[in-house]
């Protein structure tokens, strides 16, 4: 399945909306990581180019974790797919809540696309409260408690039996430099990775 092509059913007259353009089988996923947004340049985006900026701090954490991994395809292999809460760009310092509205449909048929999900990480804020906004419109609860996420690391969080994890941004030179965030959100990702292959 195209995700781009299931995504683009739903989008009637908006532009400049930015959908995964990756063939996954559903099946096989296990494991949803959810970024906060699309890159400005198309091309940096997790599945753009060879070498692509988001995967310059998504391959170390993975490797710091523990997952050998050189590229999306084997993260795609070891059953992990990866998108973006808000499929626009950001036009300013902040995610508005605006953006986050817009793209929410799109991630709510994207999550609905994987039957056998059993965890999903929320990396960075946008990512939280975006999963809230869906949870709260299927529950009036959020999933997730309005806490720090270095409170919320170790917390048993389930949504529709799905384990939740919030943890740190994963893309930006920031991630390198903040270690402690970086060590962190490379432990979540080792938690989520057992949680999916024991």
């Amino acid at each position: 399945m195209n995700i781009q092509k299931e995504l683009e059913q739903l989008s009637t007259s908006k532009t400049g909306l930015r959908f995964n353009d990756v063939d996954v089988m559903p099946e096989t996923i296990y494991a949803i990581m959810i970024n906060e947004v699309v890159p400005s340049c198309i091309e940096d985006d997790f599945y753009g180019r060879l070498n692509a900026a988001y995967m310059t701090t998504t391959i170390p954490l993975f490797r710091k974790a523990g997952i050998e991994a050189s590229s999306v395809q084997d993260i795609l292999n070891s059953g992990i797919y990866i998108t973006n809460a808000v499929k626009t760009p950001k036009t300013e310092y902040a995610v508005s809540k605006e953006s986050i509205e817009e793209s929410l449909p799109y991630l709510e048929r994207e999550l609905a696309l994987f039957p056998n999900v059993k965890v999903i990480m929320l990396m960075g804020d946008v990512a939280k409260k975006a999963f809230n906004m869906i949870s709260k419109k299927a529950t009036k609860k959020n999933a997730v408690p309005s806490v720090s996420t270095y409170k919320l690391r170790n917390t048993e969080i389930l949504y529709n039996g799905i384990r939740i994890l919030p943890s740190y941004i994963m893309t930006g030179q920031n991630i390198l430099i903040e270690k402690s965030k970086f060590e962190m959100a490379s432990e979540d990702i080792a938690t989520m990775y057992r949680l999916i292959t024991e």
